[in-house]
């Protein structure tokens, strides 16, 4: 079920407007057109429903803002709505606990509200750490993050900073001041570089005005970006979030280059490269199989390649759920690979001989028409230096169980029928 957003806003037109940008973003309306409507709603719903309130600035029963003090004071984040552009009011928004604001009628406002919305949700998940020696100033900051929904950590010294960001791998900022009282936050900022990428861990230093050597240093440090104060909050949350989406775009292209995007499962050259990695553990044995749909080619000539795909995406996701603690791939086509480290043979074949029976009683929905199909597969535990010679054996193998009459896995030392 969509999380709820609610809306108090008395122009009709507005309030359709509004509605249409956050059913668009996945998230489900809640209209009021008053602040008593508001309260109304409130007696028959948990402000934990809700993402965030959308409040207009201007209503008939709240004419200066008092709605912004009712949805904040309900703890949901707000974000304001004003047709007024003038100094006054932006001061008065900004002096309350708000998320954001923005004035009516700009089209692009709404495309980045869209923005907004998505990013609350996302924020829900990702922790930022504040370092800072100042208890006042380490929990002002650590307030302005937690109206935009972040998990947040505080340290009062480089120390404890690092203690933190080892222990939490869901801090994805961290924002410093350089004054510690152990060591300077340039010189931290150089020590964390030593193990985290600026892609994995970004770093805001933040600097005194009338001291630009500071921000130079955190720079030449490593650190992503800085600031300087005294600040905006409206600036503080533009660094903010600009650093947290350069983190999550790197990853995406990450995703992207390593993973099959069919069925989401790690392709061929990400496969070989996490399989190499493993070998340098040197586990004690280790099983590799070979997997390939029977009949692929009469599934896509009957149903098309549309049908074709969703037994893949099936399959794919089903050895995602029962190989979770094991490297797999789909290498291409309609073939799937499987390396378990430390696991000997003879336990290899039960847990993939499970596996292909799941897939033989698999059942999926394709139009008017229910899709079914079988595995052959090949498993072998003879590692000789090479994996390629490994995968080879596996083929081998493979091939076997498709003349042997497919549905079946066969081994280096077992054959199993269906």
């Amino acid at each position: 079920m969509s999380q709820k957003v609610l809306v108090i806003e008395d122009s009709t037109t507005s309030a359709k407007v509004l509605s249409k940008v956050i059913t668009q973003a996945g998230f489900k309306p809640v209209w009021a057109s008053s602040l008593i409507q508001a309260r109304h709603i409130f007696d028959h719903s948990m402000p934990e429903e809700f993402l965030c309130a959308l409040v207009d600035y201007h209503l008939p029963d709240a004419p200066n803002g008092e709605s912004i003090d009712f949805t904040i004071d309900a703890y949901i984040p707000t974000i304001v709505v004003t047709g007024r552009e003038d100094e006054d009011t932006r001061s008065h928004i900004l002096s309350k606990k708000v998320v954001d604001y923005f004035t009516k009628g700009n089209s692009q406002v709404y495309d980045y509200l869209g923005r907004l919305l998505r990013r609350l949700q996302k924020n829900r998940q990702i922790g930022i750490l504040v370092v800072e020696d100042s208890r006042v100033e380490r929990n002002a900051i650590l307030a302005l993050l937690q109206r935009h929904n972040f998990i947040t950590y505080s340290a009062s010294n480089a120390e404890e900073a690092v203690k933190q960001v080892a222990a939490h791998d869901n801090i994805k900022l961290l924002i410093t001041e350089n004054d510690l009282p152990d060591i300077s936050g340039i010189k931290m900022v150089d020590s964390l570089r030593q193990n985290f990428k600026k892609e994995d861990l970004a770093i805001i230093g933040i600097a005194h005005q009338g001291k630009p050597g500071i921000s130079a240093g955190f720079i030449k440090s490593g650190a992503n970006d800085y600031l300087i104060t005294p600040y905006c909050h409206e600036e503080f949350f533009c660094r903010v979030i600009q650093n947290i989406e350069y983190i999550e775009n790197i990853n995406a292209i990450h995703k992207a280059a390593n993973t099959d995007y069919l069925t989401g499962l790690p392709n061929r050259r990400y496969f070989f490269t996490r399989v190499n990695a493993l070998l340098q553990s040197k586990p004690a044995f280790m099983s590799l199989a070979l997997m390939d749909i029977d009949y692929f080619k009469n599934i896509n000539d009957t149903y098309g390649h549309d049908g074709g795909d969703e037994i893949l995406k099936a399959i794919a996701a089903l050895l995602l759920e029962e190989s979770a603690e094991y490297q797999v791939a789909r290498l291409g086509g309609e073939e799937f690979c499987v390396f378990m480290p430390n696991v000997e043979l003879s336990e290899a074949t039960d847990i993939l001989e499970i596996f292909r029976q799941k897939v033989e009683a698999l059942r999926i929905s394709f139009g008017k028409d229910v899709l079914q199909c079988t595995l052959s597969i090949g498993v072998t535990d003879q590692y000789n230096g090479n994996i390629d010679d490994m995968l080879q054996r596996t083929d081998k193998y493979l091939y076997q169980a498709k003349e042997l009459g497919r549905n079946l896995l066969v081994s280096d030392k077992q054959q199993l029928k269906a």
